[in-house]
C-alpha cells in the first residue's frame, strides 16, 4: 500500500475565532473553513450576544458583519474594544463597503482589517496569517514586558536593600569625625561634614600632637559613593588620633613625647602610601596643617586643596597656599611647606571645593570671593554657629538645588597662647 502525500493546511495552533453575522448560512461557511484550517471557532448572532462570549472566552481573532441588527459591526467592534483582557484580539470587519468615510469609520471602531463580500478563502486566510503574526509579536512585547516588571520589582528589591546598607555606612562615616569641636585652651576647633549624597568623599579631622600643638586636616577624595566613602575610612586610619601608631604623621620622640613629621613630608607619606599599597585608580586633595598653641605659629601643606583663608582679629581676609599636586596621583610627588602666623582672635579656615564649587541654578559658582564675604558677614560668630552660617550662605547662593558635592570646612581659632602647655 502507498502512503498519502496529500498536502495538509498547517494547524494555527487552535487560536480562537469568533465569528458574528446575523446569517445562519455565512456563518456556516465561515466556521468550516476556519475549522479547517486548524481554528478552534465559536459563532454569534449579534453584536450583543458576541460580547456576552467575549466576557466568557476571550478571542483570537473575530470576524464580524458590519450590517447587523441592534448593534452593527463598528458598535459591537467599540464595545469589543472597551472590554477588559490581558491579551490583544484581533478584529476583522465584513462588509459591502468600499469608500473611504467608511474605512475610516471602521478604523475609528478599532477594527484590524477589512474584508469585502463575498469572502474569498485565500484572502481571509493571508489576513489570518497577517494578524497571528501581529498577535505574536503582541504577545512577545505582554511576555518582555512580565520580564521588565518582575525585573524592576527585583531591582526595587535590591535597591531598598543597598538603600538601607547606605543609610547605616553614612552612619558609619559620620561617625569617622567623633568630635566636630574642641577647645584647647583659649583656642578651638570646629568641623562641618555634609555629604551630598548617602556618602561621601570628604573627610576633616583634627588631633593632638602633644600638650602644646595641634593638627587639623581635610580632605576631598575624587568622586563619589561607596568608593570614595571608603578610601575615606582608611584615611581616617592614617591620621587617627585615638591610634597613633597608625598615624602617619606621628612619631614617638625623646622620652616618649609624641612629635610629628613636617606637612609636606605628610603629604609625601601618605601619596607613597595611595601609590604602593591602597593601589586604587581613587586620588583626594589635602589640606594638612598643624599649630602651635603657644606661639601661634603654623604650618602647613596644601595638596590640590583650595586655598585656606585666614582672618585676621581686626576682620581682614587673607588667602594661603602653594597649590600642588593632589594625592595618590604622581609618584614621588614632593610638597612645598607654607608658615604662617596667628595672633590671638586670628583664624584658619579650611574648605573642601564642595564648598567654593557650589552653584547657582545659572552656574555662577562660590569661589573665594563668596568665602570672603562669609567671613566677613559672618566675623562675629564662633565655631560651630559660624559654620552654620555658612551652610546657610550656601544654600541661599545654591537656591532650591541640593549640593552636588560633598561639603566640609575646618576652622581653627587661636584664642592666644595656651597655658600650661607643659
Amino acid at each position: 500500500m502507498t502512503a498519502s502525500c496529500a498536502t495538509k493546511e498547517e494547524p494555527a495552533a487552535q487560536s480562537r475565532v469568533l465569528v458574528v453575522d446575523d446569517s445562519r448560512l455565512q456563518r456556516r461557511i465561515l466556521t468550516a473553513s476556519l475549522k479547517r484550517w486548524g481554528f478552534e471557532v465559536s459563532e454569534a448572532g449579534s453584536g450583543p450576544e458576541a460580547l456576552e462570549i467575549c466576557a466568557k472566552t476571550p478571542p483570537d481573532f473575530v470576524i464580524s458583519d458590519w450590517m447587523m441588527p441592534g448593534m452593527n459591526g463598528p458598535e459591537f467592534c467599540q464595545a469589543f474594544r472597551a472590554m477588559d483582557r490581558d491579551t490583544y484580539g484581533y478584529f476583522i470587519l465584513l462588509t459591502s463597503k468600499s469608500e473611504a468615510v467608511d474605512v475610516a469609520q471602521g478604523l475609528d471602531a478599532g477594527a484590524d482589517d477589512f474584508l469585502t463580500k463575498p469572502v474569498s478563502g485565500d484572502e481571509l486566510r493571508a489576513r489570518l496569517k497577517a494578524g497571528e503574526r501581529i498577535l505574536r509579536m503582541e504577545q512577545e512585547l505582554v511576555d518582555k514586558n512580565h520580564l521588565l516588571s518582575s525585573t524592576l520589582t527585583e531591582l526595587q528589591t535590591v535597591y531598598d536593600s543597598l538603600d538601607s546598607d547606605l543609610v547605616e555606612a553614612r552612619k558609619l562615616q559620620q561617625s569617622l569625625v567623633k568630635e566636630r569641636f574642641r577647645s584647647f585652651g583659649d583656642s578651638q576647633v570646629s568641623l562641618l561634614l555634609r555629604p551630598s549624597g548617602h556618602v561621601g568623599g570628604d573627610l576633616v579631622g583634627f588631633f593632638p600632637i602633644n600638650a602644646s600643638r595641634v593638627a587639623v586636616f581635610s580632605i576631598d577624595v575624587s568622586g563619589h559613593g561607596v568608593t570614595s566613602a571608603l578610601m575615606t575610612a582608611r584615611l581616617a586610619g592614617f591620621l587617627s588620633g585615638s591610634s597613633v601608631d597608625q598615624n602617619v604623621a606621628l612619631f614617638e620622640g625623646e622620652f616618649g613625647i609624641y612629635d610629628a613629621h613636617p606637612p609636606e613630608m605628610v603629604a609625601e607619606r601618605l601619596n607613597e602610601l595611595t601609590l604602593d599599597e591602597i593601589q586604587t585608580e581613587t586620588y583626594f586633595t589635602l589640606l594638612f596643617a598643624e599649630i602651635d598653641l603657644v606661639s601661634g605659629h603654623g604650618m602647613l601643606v596644601q595638596a590640590g586643596h583650595p586655598y585656606p583663608a585666614i582672618q585676621r582679629a581686626d576682620g581682614h581676609i587673607e588667602f594661603i597656599g602653594e597649590g600642588g599636586l593632589p594625592v595618590g596621583l604622581v609618584p614621588g610627588a614632593s610638597y612645598q611647606r607654607v608658615e604662617f602666623d596667628l595672633g590671638k582672635g586670628d583664624r584658619l579656615f579650611i574648605v573642601s571645593d564642595g564648598v567654593t564649587e557650589c552653584e547657582t541654578a545659572d552656574g555662577q559658582m562660590y569661589d573665594e570671593e563668596g568665602i570672603r564675604h562669609a567671613m566677613t558677614d559672618n566675623h562675629r560668630l564662633k565655631g560651630p554657629d559660624f559654620l552654620e552660617a555658612l551652610t546657610w550662605n550656601l544654600h541661599c547662593h545654591a537656591g532650591e538645588k541640593e549640593f552636588t558635592d560633598d561639603v566640609s570646612a575646618v576652622l581653627f581659632e587661636f584664642g592666644g597662647p595656651k597655658r600650661n602647655a607643659d
